[in-house]
């Protein structure tokens, strides 16, 4: 099964008085249970590939499938109900409630979801245990080592067992100690539980996790490699 198909996506941004190919023809396919990396220097496409992915932001022309779901032509507020319920998203500035513990951070989307209060806190205790955070759910991201921020994040995106995790430069506010869990975790989660994963990183360590390699540059894909996981 295709988790998600990219078809001739276009995006330009007008800067002044020039106009950047965010994304120039891109088509791309990826099945489920992929591990996928996408590669490129700065302003190469893979933020913007990301973003269309996860509904974030609309492509000119072209079309995007999740899960056999075109999602392109959604509104807005389909595509939110979309993200909410089957896409989970790990950003590189962590993006926690500053004033919440641990599980609350975790709880929040679920709360959203309309989940009860009492199913909402055992399945956070019960995923921040598998992110290995048992122990620390009631601290504050103040009170947390980055590394620590970024597995509340994850456990976060994953807790209610997504098809689908975009992640965005996530080791990028990290040390190499901390970028190496955070990449055995996720390829924990990817084998144990077959989530896709695609993850933008121009990061060599963060690649060497991947299944397969995607390099982009000037919003094109400029090549497409299978490879062994570290």
């Amino acid at each position: 099964m295709t988790a998600v198909r990219c078809i001739d996506l276009c995006k330009t941004y007008v800067q002044g008085d020039r106009e950047i190919k965010a994304l120039d023809h891109v088509s791309i396919e990826i099945a489920e249970g992929g591990f996928v990396s996408l590669s490129a220097p700065s302003g190469g496409g893979k933020t913007t590939l990301l973003n269309a992915i996860g509904g974030l932001d609309r492509p000119d022309s072209g079309e995007i499938w999740i899960a056999g779901q075109r999602i392109d032509n959604l509104s807005k507020g389909e595509l939110a109900a979309l993200r909410l319920r089957q896409i989970g998203f790990v950003f590189q500035a962590f993006n926690l409630i500053p004033v919440l513990t641990a599980r609350e951070n975790v709880e929040f989307v679920m709360q959203v979801q309309g989940v009860p209060a009492g199913e909402r806190r055992g399945k956070a205790l019960e995923i921040l245990a598998e992110v290995g955070l048992e122990g620390l759910h009631d601290r504050r991201p103040s009170e947390m080592s980055g590394g620590q921020q970024q597995r509340v994040a994850v456990a976060r995106a994953i807790v209610s067992r997504p098809a689908l995790v975009l992640a965005d430069e996530p080791t990028a506010n990290l040390d190499s100690k901390s970028s190496d869990g955070l990449m055995a975790l996720f390829t924990e989660l990817n084998r144990r539980h077959a989530t896709t994963f695609v993850i933008a990183t121009h990061d060599q360590r963060v690649m060497a996790y991947a299944k397969r390699v995607v390099y982009m540059l000037d919003g094109r894909i400029v090549d497409d490699v299978e490879q062994h996981a570290a």
